[in-house]
C-alpha cells in the first residue's frame, strides 16, 4: 500500500494538482515554520536534522522545509549544515525526488546552500533513523494510507471507500488497521526525535460529525464503475475488490496512543486541531462559473491520486491490458458526473504536533 503523501500529474491548465492541498499545506507551513524557531538545536558542527516522513516526489515537502530552514538561519550561521532526510518505501521514484530538489524553483536546495537532501527507503512503519537524532519531523498526506489491505475482509462492495460503506464490520475492522498503524508510526518517531524535537503531521480526519469528506468525488466513482458492470466492461467480482485503504481518524482516535497518561513513547501533544481545508477548484468555479474545468480539476486529482490503486483490483491486477483505458474511462466519467451537479469538496484535515520530552 502506498505510505508517500499524494503526488499528482499536472491538472488542466499545467498547474500542479498537488498544489490543490496548498491549503492545508499553508496552515501547517505556518506552523513547521514556528516550531523551527524553537525547536533546540544541536551546536555545530553537528548537523541540524530534519526527516520528511513519506516523502513521495518532494512536492509537499518544499515550502514547509524551505521555511524551516530559513526560521533555523536566523538562529544560527548560514554554514551550520542542515541534514534533510527523505523517506519512502523502496519503491518510490527517488529519482523524481532528486529531480525535484534539484530542479523546482521553491526548493530549499536551491535556496539554501549549506543543507543536504538524502533519502531512506524503508517504511515509516519501523524505525527509520537513529534514536535521538532527529530535530524535527513533517509528515502530510501519508499517514491516512493503510500499511496493508484488511486481510479479514479483502472487499466489501457497496462503496470504494470504507468510511462511505453501510458495511459496519468492514468500518471496524479498517478502523482497527488504522490505530495499530498510528500506534507504530507515533512509537517509531518518539524513539527517532532528541529530546525536545517536534514532530508535525498533516493528515486526513473525521469531523466532529464523524463526516470524512470527499463524497461528491466518491460517489461519482462508484456511479461510473457501476455503469461499467451494467456496460459489461467490468465483472461485479472486479469491482467489489475496488477500494482506496485510506482512512480518516478521529480527534479520538489520534488521542488514543497517548491515553490516559498523556504521553507515549516519551512523546505528548503540543497541538491538536482538526480543520476543513479549503476546496480550491470549488473557489474558481465560483469565480468562473465553469462547471466542466471543476469536474476536470478533481477528476484529475482523483485519477493519478487514486485510480491506479483501483486498477490493480482487475482480474489482471496492475498490468492487466484494461488498465489504462480503465483509468481513462474512469477519469471521464467522473469529470462529467461533477461537472453536470457542481458541489464543494468538504475536506477534512487534522494538525498535529508531538513533542520529544526532555
Amino acid at each position: 500500500m502506498p505510505e508517500s503523501s499524494i503526488v499528482v500529474r499536472p491538472e488542466p491548465g499545467g498547474v500542479p494538482s498537488s498544489r490543490l492541498q496548498a491549503a492545508g499545506l499553508a496552515h501547517a507551513t505556518g506552523v513547521f515554520e514556528e516550531l523551527a524557531a524553537t525547536v533546540p538545536l544541536p551546536a555545530a558542527p553537528r548537523p541540524i536534522v530534519i526527516a520528511d516522513y513519506g516523502a513521495a516526489i518532494g512536492y509537499n515537502s518544499l515550502l514547509p522545509i524551505g521555511a524551516a530552514i530559513a526560521a533555523f538561519r536566523r538562529r544560527t550561521r548560514t554554514d551550520h549544515a542542515v541534514w534533510v532526510v527523505h523517506t519512502d518505501l523502496p519503491d518510490n521514484d527517488f529519482t523524481g525526488l532528486f529531480t525535484t530538489l534539484a530542479e523546482d524553483p521553491d526548493s530549499y536546495v536551491r535556496k539554501d546552500t549549506a543543507s543536504f537532501p538524502s533519502a531512506v527507503g524503508r517504511s515509516f512503519y519501523s524505525q527509520i533513523l537513529p534514536s535521538q537524532s532527529v530535530n524535527l519531523g513533517w509528515t502530510s498526506w501519508a499517514t491516512m494510507w493503510l500499511r496493508r489491505p484488511v486481510t479479514e475482509l479483502p472487499e466489501f462492495a457497496d462503496h470504494v471507500h470504507v468510511e462511505h460503506s453501510d458495511d459496519d464490520a468492514a468500518r471496524r475492522a479498517y478502523a482497527r488497521q488504522a490505530a495499530q498503524d498510528w500506534h507504530d508510526f507515533v512509537a517509531y518517531r518518539g524513539r527517532e526525535l532528541c529530546p525536545g524535537g517536534k514532530l508535525l503531521v498533516l493528515t486526513a480526519a473525521v469531523d466532529a460529525a464523524g463526516r470524512s469528506g470527499y463524497q461528491p468525488l466518491l460517489d461519482a466513482i462508484v456511479a461510473v464503475l457501476a455503469e461499467q458492470v451494467r456496460e459489461g466492461d467490468l465483472s461485479r467480482e472486479e469491482v467489489a475488490r475496488m477500494s482506496i485503504p485510506v482512512f480518516g481518524r478521529s480527534e479520538k482516535e489520534l488521542r488514543a496512543p497517548f491515553a490516559p497518561a498523556g504521553r507515549f513513547e516519551s512523546l505528548t501533544i503540543e497541538h491538536l486541531e482538526v480543520f476543513d481545508a479549503e476546496d480550491r477548484f470549488w473557489g474558481r468555479y465560483l469565480r468562473d462559473g465553469d462547471a466542466a474545468a471543476l469536474g476536470a480539476h478533481w477528476a484529475s486529482f482523483v485519477s493519478a491520486a487514486i485510480f491506479p490503486t483501483l486498477a490493480s483490483a482487475l482480474a489482471g491486477g496492475a498490468e492487466d491490458p484494461r488498465a489504462t483505458d480503465f483509468v481513462r474511462r474512469l477519469e471521464a466519467g467522473v469529470a462529467a458526473r461533477l461537472a453536470s451537479n457542481p458541489q464543494q469538496v468538504q475536506i477534512p484535515l487534522a494538525l498535529i504536533v508531538l513533542t520529544k520530552q526532555r
